[in-house]
């Protein structure tokens, strides 16, 4: 996957693999969980957007010493068995470095759950910045990238473990000086391997000039995922079409139907396939007591996929929300504008 390929050149592709790797024509398409590395088709329905630990202590104060790893575990384990059961076969953890990333944890909480778990490279610049780490303000794109491309080529902090995605984050407004060095220096992090990039960002306006900053850089919206997309559903709609992924991220058992009419809404503007679902939901805490409440995964499962096959989307629909669109979007490959 040198360059962008199409969605139906990417579904063929998941398709015909088994028979061109027996004659050694193609690989299929793959990203990496903190397993190692793992076919895009293997995914499985999965939840693109949720937190195992995350510490909002700041980038200047946070350390691993502040949470144990068998306490996280007893706490989380029962929320991803939980999810198991229903069919969910792969969590992407979006916590970025500086706010809770823990590798070994994740692949400790893989193993016993058995869900395929992905973890990401980058920086989170949203909330005013509290979450950089000093470098960040002085070092140029490029010294960022060489840093996020490290951890892809050699693995998180000394631990063979490779990120399966770009994580970021920019505040609501028009994007400030460093957060567009932040989305450049993604971009050249793509261009050197392949991994989408997920910016947490919020309305229209950021993520219009993050699209257009990256197509400036040569990469495709396609590798772009809107987390946190909102705004009207004209909004989304008009965003999507640049050919970017709409994350809508936040369910929970209150908004359901807010999610049902929205999911129509781009169904029935044939948007349905640029449209991933999570609930944004965790997480354990350090620093509050047994680590906080914790909000589970299920809401999707139980509530939301119910209520879209009550209000006519069929088994592809759903299919394709949970299981084509995210084997799609994190399927490491270079898309090129």
């Amino acid at each position: 996957m040198a360059n962008h390929i199409s969605r139906r050149q990417f579904l063929t592709t998941l398709a015909i693999t088994p028979i061109m790797a027996s004659v050694g024509i193609s690989e299929e398409p793959y990203t990496y969980s903190v397993k190692g590395k793992i076919a895009a088709s293997a995914l499985g329905k999965s939840l693109i957007h949720e937190h195992v630990l995350v510490d909002f202590i700041g980038a200047e104060k946070i350390s691993p010493d502040r949470w144990k790893h068998d306490e996280v575990i007893r706490k989380v384990l029962p929320y991803l068995l939980e999810i198991k059961q229903r069919g969910i076969q792969t969590l992407i953890e979006c916590t970025p470095a500086f706010i809770g990333r823990d590798v070994v944890l994740l692949k400790k909480l893989s193993e016993q759950s058995g869900l395929n778990i992905l973890t990401n490279t980058g920086y989170y610049g949203a909330s005013d910045n509290k979450y950089l780490p000093q470098w960040a303000f002085t070092e140029t794109t490029e010294q960022l990238a060489s840093r996020w491309i490290a951890e892809f080529e050699h693995g998180i902090e000394g631990t063979g473990i490779r990120p399966g995605f770009i994580k970021t984050g920019v505040n609501s407004g028009a994007l400030s000086d460093l957060h567009q060095k932040l989305i450049r220096a993604a971009a050249l992090t793509h261009l050197k391997t392949g991994l989408t990039i997920c910016s947490h960002t919020g309305p229209a306006l950021p993520a219009r000039e993050e699209i257009e900053i990256l197509k400036q850089s040569g990469v495709s919206p396609s590798a772009f995922v809107w987390v946190h997309a909102s705004g009207s559903p004209e909004e989304l709609e008009s965003v999507g079409r640049s050919g970017c992924w709409i994350s809508l991220d936040g369910v929970n058992a209150d908004n359901i139907d807010k999610h049902v009419d929205l999911l129509t809404f781009l169904k029935n503007k044939s948007q349905l396939g640029r449209v991933l679902i999570s609930h944004d939901a965790g997480w354990y805490r350090p620093g509050e007591p047994g680590g906080g409440e914790f909000r589970g995964f299920t809401t999707i499962s139980d509530k939301l996929v119910p209520a879209l096959k009550a209000n006519s989307f069929t088994d592809a629909d759903i299919r394709t929300l949970m299981v084509t669109n995210p084997a799609e979007a994190f399927a490491i490959g270079i898309r090129k504008s």
